[in-house]
């Protein structure tokens, strides 16, 4: 028993300074200021809005939006996404058309018509902006490795 409460502050001490410690190339979070002291906020990243479709990083991502979306409605009745990604419109407007996948249901079974579970397309697609990484990224395509 006396051995227990030896080792818990010790395990403790440990946990931590472990959790102090962070990458050496990661910045700080917070700024190098204290908490308390007012700095002036960022500058918001420009969207990146050149029409441009990116590749994809790996199978099955969705692709990234190449336009603005500011003030896009998508509510529970309203979706402007649709007015030129739905399969109705694209010839009209040039958007390529959103994926078969999203006409499906849980079960695999094609409704005529955007699946409610895929509805939100801000779930899983986003605007591209100018904003440099916070860490350095080392990823590298599967096809890259050797």
């Amino acid at each position: 028993m006396a051995l227990r409460a030896l080792l818990f502050p010790a395990a403790l001490l440990v946990s931590i300074g472990a959790l102090a410690q962070r990458a050496p190339d990661a910045p700080r979070l917070i700024g190098n200021s204290p908490p308390t002291t007012p700095v002036p906020a960022p500058s918001v990243p420009r969207t990146i809005t050149d029409d441009v479709r990116r590749a994809r990083n790996y199978p099955e991502q969705p692709p990234v939006i190449p336009h603005a979306i500011d003030g896009y409605q998508i509510t529970l009745h309203t979706n402007q996404c649709l007015t030129c990604h739905a399969r109705q419109f694209v010839e009209g407007s040039g958007a390529p058309m959103i994926s078969v996948t999203h006409f499906m249901d849980r079960d695999g079974q094609v409704l005529a018509d955007v699946t409610p579970r895929r509805y939100f397309c801000n779930s899983c697609h986003v605007s591209q902006t100018d904003a440099q990484p916070l860490v350095r990224n080392t990823f590298r395509d599967a096809l890259q490795v050797q």
